[in-house]
């Protein structure tokens, strides 16, 4: 027995696996040839100081490289030659579980004690998974705002061309305005808005830890991605010195820089696996076209021109009617021909189409969550969870019905 094809969503996560393991190996060859002759060159560098100190100073190797563990444990420990402020103090503290359900984790400060480590594990199991929701609510707000904006722009921009009458309310009159039926505000334009929001934060945050940390604005900048994405290596981390000028109002900056950052790359992340989404479904309908041939011939025989085509239940009910040889009238024999739907059908149809278009289009403007899906064929799974149903719901480019 022959298998089933894969179906689109398979396709789409294979085609995605295969890409991300092409892009990991990509990233990982570039960082090996630009990384790795800085990396033997500093190892060079580091063996013939050693050798040198324990030749000048008559000190063995193996005790030099002894204490040199208990140095690294020591700095492991969060113990540095230069005074910095307390780890575990209640500032410090606060700092490192934000680190924690954030899953920044920086890394420069870890529990110590069996008692630490076994509560960070219960701790950042609901701390995490909090912070994913509020994360996805704050993504759903920040998306319904966008919208609202968008669309009170589009209607100036109507009103303007004269295609929307002056007098024109948010309302129940939305139904009689063709041109916004169904509006969206469009991904491409809310991901161009997000990121020049996440580069301003960016820029905005950069300047603050050049001035207060001393560091170059190329550091900061990559800092700020670093931290904002959540990878945290922890080889930069802000507000760690014992003491700063305005440290209250720069702990305060930190917070807020950090919060908003994180809140932001996190939307614009989705956005662009929206994006994503719509390249991988297009290659996948590039490579179906071109693997079938049978999709040539149905798309030769049905994709007609100014043809209004049915479903494919109508289509296979309508196939094994033509089978009989069973035509109530001309109109019945040009439905089963797959070109055209009876007016009945048409009308029902228009009005159902109708009906949910002005729903969508008042829930948009409003902010409003959509309980109305367009293809009720589909399971409740089928638009996607979290973040990815509130980009479905939310955007034009990503409705099934485009």
């Amino acid at each position: 027995r022959r298998l089933a094809p894969l179906n689109e969503d398979n396709g789409r996560f294979l085609l995605l696996a295969a890409l991300i393991a092409a892009y990991l190996s990509a990233g990982a060859t570039v960082f090996s040839a630009l990384e790795s002759p800085s990396e033997a060159a500093a190892q060079l560098r580091w063996n013939r100081t050693l050798h040198n100190f324990s030749r000048i100073f008559n000190i063995s190797l193996p005790e030099l490289r002894a204490f040199l563990r208990s140095y690294e444990a020591a700095m492991a420990a969060g113990i540095r030659v230069d005074a910095l402020r307390p780890r575990w103090d209640f500032p410090g503290a606060f700092y490192f579980v934000g680190t924690v359900v954030s899953t920044i984790g920086f890394g420069m400060t870890t529990p110590a004690t069996v008692a630490g480590k076994v509560f960070l594990i219960v701790y950042g199991l609901f701390g995490c998974a909090g912070t994913i929701l509020f994360f996805n609510l704050f993504l759903e707000r920040i998306i319904s705002l966008l919208a609202f904006i968008m669309k009170a722009c589009h209607e100036r921009q109507l009103r303007r061309s004269g295609l929307l009458p002056p007098n024109f309310r948010r309302g129940p009159a939305i139904s009689g305005v063709g041109s916004l039926v169904g509006w969206k505000p469009s991904v491409y334009h809310v991901m161009l808005i997000l990121g020049i929001f996440a580069i301003t934060l960016s820029c905005c945050a950069s300047a603050m830890y050049t001035a207060v940390e001393g560091w170059n604005y190329v550091d900061s900048l990559y800092y700020c991605f670093v931290t904002f994405s959540t990878i945290g290596f922890g080889d930069l981390v802000s507000s760690q010195n014992a003491a700063y000028q305005n440290q209250g109002l720069y702990r305060f900056g930190n917070f807020i820089f950090i919060l908003m950052g994180v809140c932001c790359i996190y939307s614009l992340f989705n956005v662009i696996s929206i994006v994503i989404k719509q390249v991988l479904n297009w290659v996948l309908k590039k490579f179906e076209c071109r693997c079938c041939p049978k999709c040539h011939k149905s798309s030769a025989r049905l994709g007609r021109r100014n043809a209004i085509t049915p479903g494919a239940r109508l289509r296979r009910h309508n196939i094994s009617m033509d089978a009989d040889g069973q035509y109530d009238s001309d109109t019945e024999g040009r439905r089963l021909s797959g070109e055209m739907i009876s007016m009945r059908e048409l009308t029902a149809s228009n009005k159902v189409s109708l009906a949910i278009l002005q729903k969508q289009l008042s829930e948009t403007a409003n902010g409003y969550p959509r309980n109305v899906c367009i293809n009720t064929r589909q399971n409740g799974f089928s638009a996607g969870v979290g973040a990815l149903a509130i980009m479905n719901n939310r955007l034009a480019e990503t409705s099934d019905s485009r």
